[in-house]
């Protein structure tokens, strides 16, 4: 059906089809549903739903610094952000301050004008120093910034070819029937009509708030200012979502600014007596607490609130377009208080009992460590039920692939293994944390050490593989860090039971709370902010999960690989019995592994041999499709589909079959088309092979063995929490030595700076000492 278009602003010239703002009937894009009104949305999440929005600008956020003009930058990309969301289909309104900082600005340059005049007449150029301001009077000041105001929204927004309309209110407006009917109508009618209604108090002609007429109930407010006008704006117009815009990040417990003060995630209107107000904004007449009560009087009418910071350099290009996407920014206002502890205070918890975990001897974590995985074997049953229940649903839905499938599904062989893994890890616990590495003598009296101690809280977030859970919560426990899990939907019945299990085992030392497992509807993104509070994230998964964590986590530590493009190289004197094997194992023996081969480089002299016949008979014995390679490509007069590139994960029974003159081509490729993963040279010539693997720079290098052996179960480590290709920390599988980081203590006896100083009576030795363990009980671990 085609859009009808209405007219034209009359002040945009004719001609000018760049500034031309449409009214369109309907909206460009397909709109969000909505929801009906009268309760507001329970989660962060489903503000994606939201239709009708309401964006409140503090004056803060509005003006600058100096509280004379507007803060133009900061505007334009709030007006960006609002034009976006309203071609998105959305229905947009502005409650706006600064027509009075517009004003100011405006009379004070008038004023400055008019007094040099005047001086200049009657006493000279030299008395202008001596020009003073009076006292603008805030209404008038309003009066005059109120059209220029307008005019730069208008010109804003006509740059992406949305009209604007200017309505200003007053209290009366609201408490007489005829008014408020009619300014619904007219909000309504602007609309439909696809036009962002921009409204202000009159605050040209608007009394003095009274001082004790506030926020009583649901049909009795007072327009105090513009949160208050907000608020009843957004409950008259039915809106899902009023986003209001500060100075601050949002709502804290404690005045932001003090030591303790915490931003509150989602507000409940029964927390309100467990907060303090700071005070007011620089500018403004409202405050935090007006905002606040604002907020819940407009939840209690069905709307949901927001309150973040407008002013933040680094948020406000995106911080509205953040807020309507479900993302953690400000506080969220909600009815709905979960039944468990929110993920910050999950972390808190995690954090607290984990560095009592950390102080526990070390046959006390070893315990705890067994004691979980005979619990695997005891409660085979229940965890394979639960286990069935995830499978039959995924089966269901029909959305996993074979490969996922494969991962999501357990065995009682699996969970034997993974007891067998868990008693491996619990015999290296006993010596792990506080591990004296390095000792040395800096003088008489004077002893330095090096020991190892725990990394902190980890983030360990996991696909649909539930077997991941036991094996990263042993090497946690023997590593004393605490441990926060996220696991993917799909394992959601096998996690909970794996977690209780986990729970039950840490409590025979009284350490339950080190591990939890993040069971809200919280994105990953918003896990990845917490870096006040996580130390370390290690994704097991995919890799656009791994990359999507990566570009989230901008402030804490990733660990692991982002893809697992894995080499093996076929030399021209390898045997070929081990190439059949070797290639066999490495591509067939689980696709979807991040260690399985993906390239297989074939030494040129092997070509068109019975070797390569062989290798080639194997490949499609087993099923594997063929990508050749451009050089490959370039011998064959029939080849296989041609590879769209060489740097590509297939975690399937597919592969690229490239061709190299020589070993040091093969390593050239592998550096240029490789993700440092794992890579193998097949060869009987010993110099040719100690060439590959001192030459090549990727986290494990073999030579005649499998990819598949880069695993930390295979390396003996019990089990592994991924497998990192960084260049600092961990590298290839991480066991139990990858959770580990050191501090340095040295004991003294009343040891001075100045006493090492030029004048000073001692002298630096620096002597390597044997270094000897403490007895276990006495090793210092945080």
């Amino acid at each position: 059906m085609l859009l009808q278009r209405l007219t034209l602003c009359s002040r945009i010239p004719l001609g000018s089809p760049r500034h031309v703002c449409r009214f369109l009937t309907r909206p460009l894009t397909q709109a969000p549903q909505g929801r009906a009104h009268g309760s507001s949305f329970a989660h962060r999440g489903e503000l994606r739903q939201a239709k009708r929005i309401v964006v409140k600008l503090g004056s803060a956020v509005v003006t600058r610094g100096d509280e004379c003009g507007l803060a133009l930058g900061r505007l334009a990309s709030i007006v960006e952000q609002v034009a976006m969301l309203q071609n998105q289909g959305r229905e947009m309104m502005i409650v706006t301050s600064g027509a009075v900082a517009f004003g100011k600005q405006r009379l004070r340059h008038e004023i400055l004008l008019s007094q040099s005049v005047r001086q200049a007449l009657h006493s000279g150029h030299n008395q202008l120093k001596d020009m003073s301001l009076p006292v603008l009077e805030a209404r008038a000041c309003a009066a005059a910034g109120q059209s220029g105001l307008m005019a730069l929204y208008e010109a804003m927004f006509t740059q992406y070819s949305t009209c604007t309309a200017q309505i200003l209110v007053t209290n009366l407006d609201f408490h007489d029937d005829q008014k408020r009917q009619n300014l619904n109508s007219t909000l309504q009618e602007l609309l439909r009509m696809n036009i962002v209604p921009i409204i202000n108090t009159n605050d040209a002609v608007v009394p003095p708030p009274e001082p004790n007429s506030d926020l009583q109930g649901v049909n009795v407010i007072s327009i105090k200012d513009n949160d208050s006008l907000a608020a009843r704006l957004a409950v008259e117009m039915k809106a899902d979502l009023l986003i209001a815009l500060s100075d601050v990040e949002g709502l804290y417990n404690s005045p932001p600014g003090t030591d303790d003060a915490k931003l509150i995630d989602i507000f409940y209107p029964g927390d309100q007596q467990s907060i303090t107000y700071g005070t007011k904004s620089r500018v403004g007449i409202g405050g935090m607490e007006a905002k606040v009560k604002a907020a819940l009087w407009a939840l209690q009418g069905g709307t949901s609130v927001v309150i973040a910071n407008g002013t933040n350099p680094k948020v406000t290009g995106h911080v509205i377009t953040d807020i309507v996407e479900g993302k953690k920014v400000g506080t969220f206002f909600s009815e709905i208080k979960p039944a468990g502890p929110t993920v910050e205070q999950q972390t808190e918890m995690a954090r607290n009992s984990g560095r009592t975990l950390a102080s526990l001897h070390p046959d006390q974590r070893s315990e705890i460590i067994c004691h979980l995985a005979e619990l695997l074997t005891e409660k085979k049953e229940e965890i394979l039920a639960a286990n069935k229940m995830d499978m039959d649903l995924a089966a269901n839905a029909g959305h996993l692939p074979p490969a996922m499938l494969k991962r999501l599904s357990l065995s009682p062989a699996k969970l034997n293994s993974l007891a067998i893994g868990l008693r491996q890890i619990a015999v290296a616990a006993q010596d792990s944390v506080g591990r004296v590495l390095r000792r040395t003598r800096v003088a008489h009296n004077l002893e330095l050490e090096q020991i190892t101690v725990p990394i902190g809280v980890l983030l360990v977030i996991f696909e649909a593989r539930p077997d991941c859970l036991p094996q990263v919560s042993a090497l946690s426990i023997a590593s004393g860090n605490a441990l926060l899990l996220k696991g993917g939907k799909e394992a959601a019945n096998t996690n909970r039971v794996l977690h209780q299990l986990t729970q039950e085992a840490l409590s025979m030392h009284g350490v339950r709370e080190a591990m939890q497992l993040v069971s809200t509807r919280e994105e990953v993104e918003d896990l990845c902010r917490l870096d006040k509070m996580i130390d370390l994230i290690i994704p097991r998964g995919s890799s656009q999960l791994v990359r999507d964590i990566q570009r989230a986590a901008k402030g804490i530590p990733v660990l692991g690989h982002s893809e697992g493009i894995c080499h093996v190289y076929v030399d021209a004197e390898a045997s070929i019995d081990k190439v059949i094997k070797i290639v066999r194992d490495s591509k067939c023996d689980y696709p979807a592994a991040c260690n399985a081969m993906e390239t297989l480089l074939i030494h040129r002299d092997i070509l068109r041999t019975p070797f390569f016949d062989q290798i080639i008979d194997m490949l499609r014995t087993e099923r594997v499709k063929i990508h050749a390679g451009p050089r490959f490509a370039s011998y064959l007069t029939f080849s296989p589909s041609e590879a769209k590139s060489l740097r590509t994960e297939y975690g399937d029974l597919e592969c690229c079959m490239e061709v190299v003159d020589s070993m040091h081509e093969a390593v050239d490729h592998i550096h240029k088309y490789g993700s440092s993963h794992t890579d193998v040279i097949i060869t009987e010539n010993e110099d040719t092979a100690e060439q590959f693997l001192q030459q090549l720079d990727s986290a494990c290098v073999f030579w005649n063995t499998s990819s598949r052996f880069a695993d930390g179960y295979r390396f003996g480590l019990g089990a592994e929490v991924g497998i990192s290709t960084a260049r600092i920390h961990a590298r290839g599988p991480v066991g139990l030595e990858g959770l580990l980081t050191t501090k340095w203590v040295l004991r003294g006896d009343g040891h001075t700076a100045a006493d090492f100083s030029e004048h000073g009576t001692m002298k630096y030795l620096h002597e390597n000492l044997p270094v000897v363990q403490p007895l276990a009980g006495q090793r210092d671990s945080n």
